[in-house]
């Protein structure tokens, strides 16, 4: 079991005296007084104290405690930076109490401890005295009772093992016979012979065993070593020693290292050190006297820190490799940073007795009048410091330089990918890191920062603190970016309800993605829009605007499509159009059926109103349509159809025209026609009798142009009377010789049946082929026409 190993138990012998040191309002109690520890244990000390509430009307508050063994320059030197306790003692300190840990004891701990603290009024300080007293012992054989065998060469004894201390309570022990560990409590009996020894060891502290002894007589076999530890520096060298008894003179000797938790996967079992490749070179075994073994060990690294052991072997025996030999502790000069302020020791687990001397360096150069273990000048976090003891040099402190952050992989930085940060800094001693997110101070205080699966929210600026007791400094800092496809897109329509035609519109498309996506619109699978921005503006909406909008996010990482959102437009109805089934003319009797549509959103509500002249009266009916059977004339005239919903009306005005039945319509249209037919006779023959009065003047003034003819008659039916018509010729000048004759019969027309027959006698009269009207009128008539009419 390794020196630092067996630290971790301790045993302790008290002597219960409790003592108070002075008297209210001022104290110190410590309980015990003096402590017995065996060596290699570890103790505990534990004092408690008290002071005054309040001085001249200030509250006392305690702002330092600690524990001393000596005085320098008239101040107590805390425990914590003295050289010789480095890293072997630790404070428990709070409620008016404090208890002091010392670790590892050491034949050179034995001192009287005290106990001192500190308030924050200038008289405000108190030690006890006298302290307490701490002894530190190791443990012997002793052989009380022994008696003679029956047989030659041998006895049964019992063997104690003994420390300077009263054991309180009781220790629990292991022997070792002849080098090998053999059970055994608080004693041990048993027969032994001439050769055989004997030692013990407190169980837990193995490394610490007593000195081996003959049981019977002094030539027994026996190992005994020179120091149980020794120190040495890292590059020196050292000479670990030790004598042996043994009765053979033919016998092999080796030296061993102890099998160590550390070395055992390369030196799996103790082999000699002439034999072993990582000593070969450095080892020397040299025997200076019979009985007497001195291993030399060079150019001391600290990997060989450890236990030697030397063993002998002949025919009949050998001493058991098992048996503690020599702890070899190979150390350099350090400069430590003491916890309890910015000052540095110098120190060295390998300090001589007396008073040691040492040497201060300021960035490589000698600080002059600095000889004591502990720095007394002013610490600057740009400078390096370093000491010197025995001529060997320490490594240099400083504070740490500004520290680098390296990001694991270059590049984009994809989510859920594994990205860590390592922040390095140069400083010695090494620096304590602790990373921070934009000012946020994170938990993990290792110099990496791990993200096993990165995500977005891990976005932002990074930079990390190196620390130790010289300075702190702060790196720059790293941006870290988390890259994704976009994710969870979506459409939203704003103003948000319904939309009113007219109004303006505007759609946005919201897509998580990094970097931003761009936006591609869509009405019904087609493309209405793309661009950076996820914006689609309708100004000015229509009905023809309505319909379903969908938009797709893209970036170089991936595309998503968004949900669909239908867009309602309503509006006001727009001017409705009627139809009339059946179509042409609508007769009475019949039955017709008016529809009325419109466009409107929400769909419209439809009235029927039947106009009288400008006014309008009640509605006539409701809904799309509007049917009106058995139809007579009074249902003629306009009809207007007005489409309503919740946003406006518009309306449409239809004339309907109810014709009469069959039979009505022939008397009307044989009386009409008759009607028509007397009257342009009536304007025929007025305009004939005038020229014919005209023509009978003219003849009257030229006789010789005159002549009488009677008329063809023209047979008229039995029940007629018969009258011939004459017609008057009258010849024109200029032509003679081309006669027409127009005699026609008219067949007369019978206002009523009393109505007489009467003789029209017409004007013939001759007229030039051609040439104008005024020609005719100076040429003589060559052409006859004549008009016989009997009414």
């Amino acid at each position: 079991m390794g020196l630092r190993e067996a630290a971790s138990c301790f045993v302790i012998f008290l002597l219960s005296v409790s003592v108070v040191q002075g008297e209210d309002p001022w104290g110190v109690r410590c309980t015990p007084t003096q402590i017995c520890a065996v060596k290699g244990s570890k103790v505990q000390i534990r004092c408690s104290y008290w002071h005054p509430s309040r001085i001249d009307d200030h509250d006392v508050a305690v702002e330092k405690e600690f524990w001393f063994t000596k005085v320098q320059y008239g101040e107590p030197v805390d425990l914590r930076s003295a050289s010789e306790y480095t890293g072997r003692v630790k404070y428990d300190c709070g409620n008016k109490a404090c208890t002091l840990t010392i670790t590892d004891l050491r034949d050179s701990d034995s001192d009287v401890y005290q106990f001192r603290f500190t308030t924050n009024q200038p008289t405000g300080r108190f030690t006890g005295s006298p302290g307490v007293s701490l002894s530190v012992t190791g443990v012997q054989a002793h052989i009380p009772k022994s008696s003679s065998c029956w047989w030659y060469d041998c006895s049964k004894s019992r063997v104690e093992c003994q420390t300077s201390c009263s054991p309180t309570p009781s220790p629990s022990y292991i022997w070792y016979k002849n080098g090998k560990k053999t059970p055994g409590e608080q004693s041990y009996t048993a027969y032994f012979y001439s050769a055989d020894s004997i030692s013990c060891a407190v169980r837990g502290h193995e490394d610490f065993p007593s000195a081996p002894v003959c049981v019977d007589g002094n030539s027994c076999y026996r190992v005994n070593y020179i120091n149980r530890n020794i120190c040495a520096f890292k590059g020196s060298s050292v000479d670990i020693s030790c004598s042996y008894n043994s009765h053979f003179y033919s016998m092999t000797k080796s030296w061993l290292v102890a099998e160590r938790e550390d070395v055992q996967l390369y030196r799996p079992q103790a082999v000699d050190l002439l034999n072993d490749p990582e000593f070969t070179a450095r080892v020397q075994v040299l025997d200076p006297e019979p009985g007497r073994s001195t291993l030399r060990i060079m150019n001391l690294t600290l990997s060989d820190s450890a236990q030697y052991r030397f063993t002998f072997k002949s025919q009949w025996f050998e001493w058991d490799r098992s048996f503690p030999g020599t702890t070899l502790t190979v150390t350099d000069v350090q400069v430590i940073c003491s916890p309890i302020g910015p000052t540095l020791t110098c120190h060295s687990s390998c300090l001589l007795s007396g008073r040691p001397s040492f040497v201060w360096y300021k960035n490589g150069r000698e600080v002059q009048g600095e000889t004591s273990p502990t720095f007394r000048g002013f610490l600057h976090p740009e400078n390096n410091y370093s000491c010197a003891y025995e001529h060997h040099h320490s490594s240099p402190v400083y504070a740490p330089k500004v520290p680098l952050v390296q990001l694991s992989q270059p590049g984009d930085i994809l989510k859920d990918s594994s990205v860590s940060l390592t922040c390095s800094s140069d400083a010695n001693p090494p620096p304590a890191y602790t990373w921070y997110k934009e000012n946020q101070t994170l938990l993990n205080r290792a110099a990496q920062l791990v993200f096993r699966s990165i995500l977005f929210s891990d976005s932002g600026e990074y930079y990390c603190t190196a620390e130790n007791a010289l300075g702190k400094t702060t790196s720059k800092c790293v941006l870290i970016n988390v890259k994704y496809a976009p994710q969870s897109s979506s459409v939203s329509v704003s103003p948000s309800g319904e939309i009113m035609e007219g109004s303006s519109v505007t759609l946005t498309c919201s897509s998580d993605a990094n970097p931003a996506a761009n936006y591609t619109w869509y009405k019904e699978n087609r493309t209405l829009l793309q661009g950076p921005e996820g914006v689609y503006r309708l100004s000015s909406i229509s009905s023809g605007d309505s319909g379903v909008y969908s938009c797709k996010s893209e970036n170089q990482y991936g595309r998503i499509n968004s949900t669909s959102l239908h867009l309602d437009v309503q509006y006001a109805p727009k001017p409705p159009s009627v139809s009339v089934s059946p179509s042409g003319e609508i007769m009475e009797g019949s039955s017709v059926t008016l529809t009325c549509s419109s466009d409107a959103n929400p769909a419209a509500n439809y009235t029927w109103y039947k106009r009288s002249g400008d006014k309008q009266v009640q509605p006539t009916a409701s809904g799309q349509i509007f049917t009106i059977t058995d139809i007579t004339a009074e249902h003629g005239g306009k009809y207007q159809c007005e489409a309503q919903n919740t946003y406006g009306r518009s309306n449409t005005t239809l004339h309907l025209t109810v014709g009469a039945g069959a039979w009505k319509s022939a008397v009307t249209g044989t009386t009409t026609a008759l009607l028509l037919v007397v009257i342009l006779l009536a304007v025929f023959l007025w305009i004939r009798r005038n020229k014919s009065f005209t023509q009978q003047r003219e003849c009257s003034e030229r006789p010789e142009d005159r002549v009488q003819i009677p008329a063809a008659a023209h047979t008229r039916p039995a029940e007629q009377h018969h009258e011939v018509h004459y017609a008057s010729v009258c010849f024109t000048q200029n032509r003679a010789d081309d006669l027409y004759a127009n005699i026609g019969r008219v067949q007369p027309q019978r206002e009523t049946e009393e109505e007489e027959e009467e003789a029209e006698y017409s004007a013939v009269r001759f007229v030039s082929a051609t040439g104008t009207r005024r020609e005719e009128e100076e040429d003589d008539s060559s052409a006859v026409y004549s008009t016989v009419t009997k009414h």
